[in-house]
């Protein structure tokens, strides 16, 4: 295991019906391949050392002794190998045969786990040949087979710091798979061992099975079903390969193919443990519910190589689908949650009036959207949505124009109110040098407009809709009663890269030309407080991502702190495999992972008392629910171990 990442393979090699020593040797070639990538184990799909569609050769001594033997070489074949072997093979145990895995280790044959559920329906008829796993008061016991005495029953094995089970094809299939005890006893690996034929509509529906067991067992999931070579007599058997974890698909391989096949994934080993700490209805069922079980430890004699890569896929944005189809249903999924949210507020307070403050930024942007959704949810006048630009010393040309564009266009109510004067007044009044561009005159602006705005609420018996932000919140980017302040924060649980997918999926649906035009433009414009006065040449000259840093950054790290509480060092592995650190540089990606954590414990104050706000997705910041931190808490050795990332140079 590397970094918290086990490194798992499911292979299923070209099989030839009771021919035991081919299939040996495709075996063979697939572990050498697996070792030599740093493959922690390998699992193989069901009976592959002598193929599953033997039929009554099962019952044949002739068959029977050679899957004994093939076992006993491969024992003697992973010697020198750092690779945890997994692999279906027929067992006799007191005058009766099993459906077995067999798991081999450094040499040795470790024990045999039997199938539990034995099919005997529709074309499937193992009960001819097979018995249905037995019981042991401990779970197991001791049985002596050629290639050595080992363990036989309900097993979990500990290797490498991880729980792995075993389960076998149809038992995946039953009401209760025995995964779901493994998994509470222990297991946070499951390899599936497996000859599932093919059907029209089988494989989606075995691919949504395996991705809601990974879920329910906070697990991690290989599969390997077996494929070309086993008989064709009645039914057809394609490949399958499938690695899952906790709800997600990693890694599938190519169907249809009539070679042998392997896929290779890590499986994330550290957010396994940390979901199950954080889920206290998995250790409530777990105490619930008890198997016998023996835990048998597997010395590493062959530990893996240091320089062992970690296979897998790490989006950059794990907020935002990659897919286009996947991306239009969540973007369509999180409005309507906003809409629901800032309905039932509107419903509640019996106010048919929404202040909002526009700025032509993208957070006010798509609140505005929102609002106008809900109020033709609603049936409500989109005059009663009272839109304020407030322009003051930072305001650009373009912001205020889009601001204007985007109120005309859907026929909200306009009010422009500059703050200039005001703002002026008040520096006068607490003694403030107006050429002093400090943080006093910045939080002033943004005080003023919250001022006006909740005045304006009062004025005509509405509320005032806030606009921040999720990364805004978790950075504390905004002014303390300010822009932090409102009586509804409808973009709270939506973070910064979310907000722009979703006002692209607003310009992409609108009709009206003008509005998509205003959007698009806004989509492009660098995202700023304006604050501080525009450049000679009007352009914004305050940027925020150049003081903050990326929020593409930002919100990578908002998502593995609050989703799994992964520590900054585990962060910053995870950017390298995101490619963050090749298109930021890593030296980048340490600086402002050290400015997260910084600003991300000092402003926790701001979130303390934040305004009531719709939860969108699994990571969310509301004081009420999912987070719940002092104001005071020490960042210390958070920061430390920033340091000593800056420090490390890259090898």
């Amino acid at each position: 295991m590397k970094d918290g990442f086990f490194c798992v393979a499911t292979a299923a090699p070209k099989v030839s019906v009771g021919d035991v020593e081919g299939n040996l040797t495709r075996i063979k070639e697939l572990i050498s391949e697996a070792n030599a990538s740093g493959a922690d184990a390998i699992v193989f799909p069901e009976m592959s050392i002598t193929a599953y569609t033997c039929g009554d050769l099962f019952h044949s001594s002739t068959l029977l002794d050679a899957a004994d033997s093939a076992i006993c070489r491969l024992a003697e074949f992973t010697a020198d190998k750092s690779t945890l072997v997994v692999v279906g093979a027929p067992l006799r145990y007191n005058n009766t045969l099993y459906n077995c895995a067999a798991i081999i280790y450094g040499g040795k044959l470790i024990g045999f786990v039997p199938k539990t559920y034995i099919p005997n329906y529709n074309e499937f008829y193992e009960k001819r040949w097979f018995a249905s796993a037995p019981t042991f008061p401990e779970g197991s016991v001791d049985i002596h087979h050629r290639a050595g005495v080992c363990k036989f029953g309900n097993i979990i094995f500990n290797f490498r710091g991880v729980g792995l089970g075993v389960e076998i094809c149809e038992d995946l299939w039953s009401p209760v798979p025995p995964s779901t005890y493994l998994a509470m006893a222990g297991a946070e690996l499951i390899f599936n061992l497996s000859a599932s034929d093919d059907l029209i509509g089988k494989y989606d529906y075995l691919t949504s099975l395996i991705s809601q067991q990974s879920a329910r067992c906070i697990a991690g999931y290989a599969y390997a079903s077996a494929g070309f070579g086993e008989s064709s007599t009645d039914l057809v058997f394609n490949a399958k390969l499938l690695i899952a974890e906790n709800g997600s698909i990693l890694k599938r391989n190519k169907r249809w193919e009539t070679g042998s096949q392997l896929i290779m994934s890590s499986v994330d080993i550290e957010a396994i443990k940390r979901d199950r700490l954080h889920n206290s209805s998995f250790t409530d069922c777990s105490r619930r519910n008890n198997l016998p079980v023996t835990i048998v430890e597997i010395s590493d004699d062959n530990p893996a190589p240091l320089g062992q890569a970690i296979i897998r896929n790490v989006k950059a944005m794990p907020f935002v689908p990659s897919d286009d189809a996947d991306l239009t249903q969540r973007c369509e999924e999180i409005i309507n949650i906003q809409v629901a949210g800032l309905a039932k507020r509107l419903d509640a307070t019996g106010t048919k009036k929404l202040v909002i403050g526009i700025s032509g930024g993208l957070d006010s942007t798509l609140a505005l959207l929102v609002a106008t959704r809900t109020y033709d949810l609603l049936g409500l006048d989109r005059k009663g949505i009272i839109g304020v630009t407030m322009p003051g010393f930072g305001t650009t040309g373009r912001t205020y124009r889009n601001a204007i564009t985007l109120m005309e266009t859907l026929s909200v109510t306009i009010r422009e109110i500059n703050i200039g004067a005001a703002v002026l007044q008040h520096f006068k009044d607490i003694g403030h040098d107006p050429d002093v561009t400090d943080v006093t005159y910045e939080n002033s602006q943004a005080r003023e407009r919250t001022q006006i705005l909740m005045d304006i609420a009062n004025q005509t018996g509405g509320m005032v809709l806030g606009t921040g932000d999720l990364s805004e919140l978790a950075l504390g980017w905004a002014t303390y009663n300010g822009d932090h302040m409102s009586m509804y924060g409808v973009n709270s649980g939506v973070p910064k890269t979310l907000v722009q997918h979703l006002t692209r999926f607003f310009a992409t649906t609108l009709d009206n030309t003008k509005t998509r035009e205003a959007l698009l433009d806004i989509l492009d414009t660098p995202i700023s407080p304006e604050l501080i006065p525009a450049s000679a040449d009007g352009t914004i000259s305050q940027k925020t991502e150049d003081l903050v840093g990326p929020y593409e950054l930002h919100d990578f790290f908002l998502y593995y702190t609050l989703r799994y509480g992964f520590s900054p060092r585990r962060i910053y592995t995870l950017s390298k495999l995101a490619g963050l650190c090749q298109k930021y540089g890593s030296n980048e990606v340490k600086r402002w992972l050290s400015t997260f954590f910084r600003r991300f414990f000092n402003q926790q104050f701001k979130r303390s008392c934040l305004p009531d706000g719709p939860k969108v997705g699994s990571v969310c910041l509301s004081p009420r629910g999912d987070w719940r931190m002092p104001s005071d808490a020490n960042s210390s050795l958070w920061m430390k171990e920033c340091r000593m990332l800056i420090e490390e140079s890259e090898i």
